[in-house]
């Protein structure tokens, strides 16, 4: 799919990977639209583009409520590319997190995907075009300790990839899953304790940036990828997790995090 010219929805759009990849679809020429919690740093995005010649509209919306997505869904028309983005948690053994935070954590990203796609599928799915991109994270692959609310909500996020991946077959509308490495964005420092419970064997893994994870998200759609795990070193992992499982799930356990 070429992207000039498209309308194109980016969740979590204030910073990080969200507000490389609207960036990066206005520069090949789409109209953005970013979402996210906070209007002022929404503004300065749109500046931002804008300033560079794109065009981009900003949206206040707290993706973790339901009544916010229909909402968003009221005022925006479905786009022809759907990037989710938005996601949050910290990582923390499951009985030293609160009911409350395990809710916010399944709400955003899973909940948060899961609505907004379901708001938009039907429209996409009738006119027979579009595209969605799920970023996701590297625990959606390899599990690790202490980090369970956070991890569960990946997987899940997996899984509505995947199943959405055979219901799209032969629509027209395409579904890509990308998942980057370590990302050097504001998330770490959001979570505070996050950073610190990454195993050891998956620091041989490099660290990727904002803009090398904007690109992955725009290519992905352009060339209609089901699929973009980066930097090679987590592939490989990935696929050592396939054919070694118990080795993997142990040296990842052995290098983790324990009380």
């Amino acid at each position: 799919m070429q992207v000039s010219g498209k309308k194109v929805l980016v969740t979590g759009a204030s910073q990080g990977i969200g507000a490389e990849a609207a960036f990066r679809f206005a520069a090949h020429g789409a109209h953005v639209h970013l979402v996210a919690r906070s209007a002022e740093l929404l503004d300065l995005q749109v500046k931002r583009i804008t300033e560079f010649g794109g065009s981009a509209t900003a949206h206040v919306a707290d993706l973790s409520d339901a009544a916010e997505i229909r909402s968003l869904a009221e005022s925006v028309p479905a786009p022809d590319v759907l990037v989710n983005n938005a996601g949050v948690g910290r990582w923390l053994f499951l009985d030293d997190t609160s009911a409350d935070e395990l809710q916010t954590m399944t709400s955003v990203p899973y909940l948060a995907a899961l609505l907004l796609t379901r708001e938009y599928l039907g429209a996409m799915r009738s006119r027979g075009s579009g595209w969605i991109v799920n970023v996701n994270s590297p625990v959606s692959r390899l599990p690790i300790p202490g980090c369970v609310g956070y991890q569960s909500s990946r997987w899940a996020l997996r899984g509505l990839t995947a199943s959405l991946r055979l219901d799209l077959r032969g629509t027209g509308v395409g579904i890509s899953e990308v998942v980057p490495g370590k990302v050097s964005s504001e998330y770490f420092n959001n979570n505070p304790g996050a950073e610190e419970r990454i195993p050891s064997i998956a620091r041989l893994i490099p660290t990727v940036t904002p803009s090398q994870c904007a690109k992955a998200i725009v290519d992905a759609v352009e060339k209609e990828r089901a699929e973009h795990l980066f930097p090679w070193q987590l592939k490989a992992f990935e696929i050592s997790g396939r054919l070694f499982p118990g080795l993997t799930s142990y040296l990842t356990w052995k290098t983790g995090t324990h009380r």
